[in-house]
């Protein structure tokens, strides 16, 4: 907005960006007739946006030994860099997919689109939408053999949707904006900073391509953080939506007939506490934080999946080895979580 990096002394402008930002989230849900789609399109322009422009600058920026380095650091193993500890390795691995556990929340957004049995129970609508039901308990199938047809092909269009858009999106993600970084550390001499890692691409590669580049990079960023402020923000509040009928009875029938009730006041409460928290630290500390609190997840959400996911008509049920996967999951991500808390505590666990 100034035309440069915004310094230390002018925090609170930037930190009223931010609000204003949740409250487009908010707009964007209450303006649409189903929050889902409009979150689904929302995301379509964002993500394609992002991974066409920094694969055309990195086209131009990035020279190719560093992408042959970059596609080979996936499949290389190798000790994290000196200094780098667990607490920020384990910030990486909570919001790596969500596999920690926190994942399962997809699947309300595959119910409100109205996938396999979705389509019987309803779904959030905007404040636009005429939908108002929303079953608090969900619809299993008749296992029969013409059920046990459909369910092999949602289950293929999961396939599809999960290895050939998001894997290969996420491969992408994690791609473009590392060989872009590794260039721009090569080309300024120096390191990124907890403060400055935000907006360091941009600074690094003004002097040498131009402003234009720097509000290019700087335009990359805001979108790279403003979609996941999107679809985290949206998530908190819907799975608090989707879990509250479980506390009272009463909360439940206000849900099932109408869950804009609850949905639409809770994320104005959440927007006005995020609010505050932004205050109290440095925006890149507070994602490492939340990452890490993500980790939690993984002590529970499994065996939750375990737990319901036995309870599924047959054909549903997953093979064995995925129980397996879960429980490692549970020992992998709770690792980074118990770090974290010993790191806020005292020291962590390991450091590089």
């Amino acid at each position: 907005m100034n035309g440069r990096v915004a310094e230390s002394g002018e925090m609170q402008q930037t930190r009223w960006y931010a609000i204003g930002l949740l409250v487009v989230v908010f707009l964007l849900a209450a303006a649409a007739h189903r929050i889902t789609r409009a979150l689904e399109l929302a995301n379509w322009v964002i993500v394609v946006t992002i991974l066409l422009t920094l694969f055309i600058v990195d086209l131009i920026v990035v020279p190719w030994s560093v992408w042959w380095e970059g596609i080979r650091g996936f499949v290389t193993p190798a000790a994290p860099p000196a200094g780098i500890s667990a607490t920020q390795l384990g910030a990486l691995a909570g919001f790596t997919a969500m596999a920690s556990g926190l994942n399962w929340y997809l699947m309300s957004h595959y119910r409100d689109k109205g996938y396999g049995m979705g389509h019987r129970t309803g779904f959030i609508a905007g404040m636009r939408g005429s939908q108002r039901e929303l079953l608090s308990v969900g619809v299993t199938f008749p296992d029969d053999e013409k059920n046990r047809g459909l369910w092999k092909r949602w289950y293929r269009l999961l396939l599809v949707d999960m290895w050939g858009v998001f894997f290969v999106g996420a491969i992408l993600g994690m791609l473009l904006p590392t060989v872009l970084m590794s260039q721009a550390v090569a080309l300024s001499g120096e390191q990124p900073t907890t403060a400055n890692v935000p907006t360091f691409v941009a600074t690094a590669l003004a002097p040498e391509y131009g402003p234009g580049m720097f509000y290019v990079m700087l335009l990359m960023g805001v979108l790279v953080l403003f979609s996941t402020q999107l679809v985290i923000f949206e998530a908190l509040v819907r799975v608090v939506t989707d879990a509250t009928p479980a506390v009272s009875l009463r909360l439940r029938r206000l849900i099932e007939t109408d869950p804009r009730r609850f949905y639409y006041p809770f994320m104005i409460t959440l927007l006005i506490v995020i609010s505050v928290i932004i205050h109290l630290a440095l925006p890149v500390a507070l994602v490492q934080f939340s990452a890490n609190m993500s980790n939690l997840g993984a002590l529970i959400f499994p065996f939750m999946l375990i737990y319901l996911n036995r309870r599924l008509p047959r054909p549903a049920r997953p093979r064995p080895w995925h129980y397996v996967l879960l429980v490692l999951n549970v020992l992998f991500f709770g690792f980074f979580f118990v770090n974290f808390v010993a790191d806020f505590f005292g020291e962590p666990l390991i450091t590089f």
